[in-house]
């Protein structure tokens, strides 16, 4: 189980690196809310040990965070 889920969270680090790097064209409120996301998908498979369901629920968590904190 703690293969799975390093592995999870190195995939989720390594998509969030790629994406954040493609993003310098993109507004700041854009950029906050990639990082908030990236951030919450990492969060999210930690805490629930690498379930598909608590990725994605963190990674809308920490979009819509990211996206707010911006405004």
């Amino acid at each position: 189980m703690k293969t799975r889920q390093g592995f999870t969270v190195g995939a989720v680090a390594a998509a969030l690196l790629l994406g954040v790097a493609g993003c310098s064209g993109m507004s700041a409120q854009g950029k906050n809310t990639a990082v908030g996301a990236g951030v919450g998908a990492v969060g999210g498979a930690v805490l629930t040990g690498g379930s598909a369901a608590g990725t994605v629920g963190g990674a809308a968590v920490g979009g819509i965070i990211g996206h707010e904190v911006s405004k």
